[in-house]
């Protein structure tokens, strides 16, 4: 069973607290999923939707084969991205043009798992019309949601999540459980260790969360005081600012007053902090999905914070509970939830700062692409990769802030300075969204750099999709703008176009003269080198295609030499393929083998699943003769691989021809009940441990 694309059991976070009470909603959602193919969690803001969510889905784990797959939504702006978002989530890896929600549909197909739609309440109608297809595709799908209001789908089975239970507190009319008062104690310890007193505090304690409402959000934010003040001093405080503005006739609905407490104990922890920390809460809220510390010294260190420290105050907000805290293998990195992000925006909007702070937001992460473009063909690619996948979902806010902006040309810059990202990373099909939206909106804007580099990276993305008709279009409009711009780089870039579909149509030997023709000298540094790498990797592939695997081993071994000089390893892992090919052509299993390794260790490094496909491929062949047991478990794992991408060989005649041969090959030489046995063991078993087990193995002698 295939368990996502890279092989995990899906994508859940770990907490990085503990997590309180909530048994009687475990057990619920628990028999709820058991029969009910749809579940939404509702209640308000700060009430632990998400967190009980994602504790459910981890001890519901075991009865998903498939997985449990978290689909953060909170970020999206556009209906539009909500399927999507989905395919992200999955880390599906079809390259194709057809829409998201049919991959999606299609992938899910047969499969047993359980997706969690986090924070769905912006988009609530339409979420329900995406899961309700999801559904139909997959009878082994269910679906957890979260949402402030019910996703009003006919499927739809709602579970209201309410505060935490009190307890024995007087005139509260609760049970025994006191889930408000174990959460407070709990994160009280943490903040204050020692503060708290068994039986001496016992009293104010339950106070405190009778007057929060057992909302856990305001719980915790309370709790985060304690290090400024005593606990006697925060009952006092919270009780005089909920009498100040709660009178007897002004709240008469249960879900307004626990809003209320909410929003109060929020705006209340905002007084506490001082005015600096204040001010860089509100500018952390233009993030989505997270920031690190150098993000926030650009977007945040205007005036009066220019020349401030920004570490020191995040880790006042970090104490107060308003920032949530990561370590990661870049440093730490900062979260905010969306009830204290919306507080944080709304202050924003009443200093007026709110557009000042977008543009910087969206200067900073088109600062980040241009470098990334630049620097993407040398020794740090894999560090650029951890980097944008990392900064995903703010990369794609920037992107939307250029395409909301009067100048459309910032929008077509941005997008084609991440031709990379789409190419390299796995990002093609959302790459082709932003680079046709981007050159629709400059329509009328006059021929430039940007646009024609965008107009090549929109070609880039329709060669690694296969779909050479709009290849065709794109090269005419490259080759007519280089040649208005009479710039030589843009012209050997449009022509690798033409290249790359004769290659790919039937035409290798055009193909091969034509970028022998443009290749010229490695200089340079950002897109001439890397369309140079691009050729030369094109030519190579050309020449296979055309039979002459020496010239091809030649061409790969060239290719290889250029990339390791420069540290690059994408190119690199294209010229150790294109080197496994030829070899085995050459009857030299044992440097085939060698070759499809080391391109499988690169390409695997960076999700790239379709190449780490494709690597598989040229490593079963040759370990049919040395060791035909190895081959069989590897036709099952890459088989696994591409099914979770979802076109099997591409539909390629040769590459399928290709495995059906090895297959072949290998029931030979180790009889039919030997390879079933092997090929269902690696087909079923989790691909990253198959790949990594893979990769470990012996090179055939």
């Amino acid at each position: 069973m295939v368990q996502g694309t890279n092989g995990r059991r899906g994508n859940l976070p770990c907490a990085s607290t503990s997590f309180v009470g909530r048994q009687r909603e475990i057990a619920a959602i628990g028999a709820l999923l058991s029969r009910e193919r749809l579940v939404t969690l509702t209640g308000a803001g700060g009430i632990g939707k998400s967190r009980l969510a994602r504790h459910a889905g981890v001890l519901q784990a075991s009865d998903f084969p498939d997985g449990v797959w978290l689909v953060e939504l909170s970020p999206l702006r556009e209906a539009s991205s909500i399927a999507l978002c989905i395919y992200e989530a999955l880390q599906l890896a079809d390259q194709s043009a057809q829409p998201a929600v049919q991959v999606v549909a299609e992938w899910l197909e047969g499969r047993q798992l359980l997706l969690l739609l986090d924070c769905c309440e912006h988009l609530h109608q339409q979420v329900a019309a995406v899961a309700q297809e999801l559904l139909t595709a997959s009878p082994g799908l269910r679906i957890l949601a979260t949402s402030r209001r019910p996703l009003e789908s006919a499927q739809e089975y709602v579970l209201p999540v309410p505060p935490l239970p009190l307890g024995s507190v007087p005139g509260a009319g609760e049970g025994p459980d006191g889930s408000a008062v174990e959460l407070f104690v709990d994160r009280a310890r943490t903040a204050a260790p020692g503060l708290i007193e068994a039986g001496r505090d016992d009293e104010d304690v339950a106070y405190i969360c009778s007057r929060l409402g057992g909302i856990p959000l305001a719980i915790e934010l309370a709790a985060a005081q304690l290090p400024e003040m005593d606990l006697n001093h925060l009952r006092w405080a919270l009780c005089t600012r909920l009498r100040t503005l709660t009178s007897p006739n002004s709240v008469q609905d249960t879900n307004e007053q626990r809003h209320l407490s909410l929003h109060t104990t929020i705006g209340w922890s905002h007084e506490l902090c001082a005015p600096l920390e204040r001010l860089l809460w509100a500018r952390v809220s233009v993030f989505s999905g997270g920031f690190d510390e150098e993000a926030a010294e650009w977007v945040c260190g205007a005036a009066p914070l220019q020349g401030e420290r920004i570490e020191p105050l995040l880790a006042a907000l970090v104490g107060k509970s308003i920032v949530q805290r990561v370590t990661t293998p870049r440093g730490p990195r900062y979260y905010l939830l969306d009830t204290v992000r919306e507080y944080g925006q709304e202050w924003l909007g009443e200093l007026g700062e709110a557009p000042a702070t977008a543009e910087r937001h969206r200067d900073y992460y088109r600062w980040l692409a241009r470098v990334g473009n630049r620097e993407w063909a040398g020794p740090d690619q894999v560090g650029w990769y951890d980097r944008l996948t990392t900064e995903y979902a703010n990369v794609c806010l920037a992107l939307e802030n250029c395409l909301a902006s009067p100048a459309p040309g910032i929008a077509l810059e941005m997008a084609g300075d991440l031709w990379f990202f789409w190419a390299g990373c796995g990002y093609i099909r959302e790459g082709r969204g932003y680079l046709e939206r981007s050159l629709a909106a400059a329509t009328n804007q006059p021929p430039g750099d940007e646009r024609f580099w965008a107009l090549w990276a929109l070609g880039i993305v329709a060669v690694t999709q296969g779909d050479f008709t709009r290849v065709e279009v794109v090269e005419d409009q490259c080759l007519w703008l280089a040649e208005q711009l009479g710039a030589p780089e843009a012209i050997t870039a449009a022509r690798f176009l033409t290249g790359a579909r004769w290659s790919a149509t039937g035409r290798p030997a055009q193909a091969v003269a034509l970028l022998e023709e443009i290749l010229g000298p490695a200089d340079g540094v950002g897109k001439p080198f890397a369309v140079h790498l691009l050729a030369l990797g094109m030519k190579t592939f050309a020449l296979l295609q055309t039979g002459d695997f020496t010239l091809a081993a030649q061409s790969a071994e060239q290719l290889r030499k250029e990339c390791e000089d420069r540290g690059e390893q994408w190119m690199r892992s294209f010229a150790l393929y294109y080197l496994s090919v030829a070899a085995m052509a050459d009857d030299n299993a044992a440097r085939a083998a060698l070759h499809a390794r080391a391109s499988l260790a690169i390409r695997w490094r960076i999700n790239d699943t379709f190449g780490a496909a494709l690597a598989l491929d040229a490593l079963a062949p040759a370990l049919v003769a040395p060791d035909p047991d190895q081959a069989a478990l590897v036709i099952g794992l890459v088989d696994a691989l591409w099914a979770s991408i979802g076109r099997s060989r591409m539909g390629s005649p040769e590459l399928l021809s290709a495995r059906e041969a090895c297959e072949t090959l290998t029931r030979r030489a180790i009889g039919d009940d030997a390879y079933t046995a092997a090929y269902r063991k690696s087909a079923q078993s989790d691909i990253d441990t198959g790949i990594t087990y893979t990769l470990s193995l012996r090179a055939p002698d």
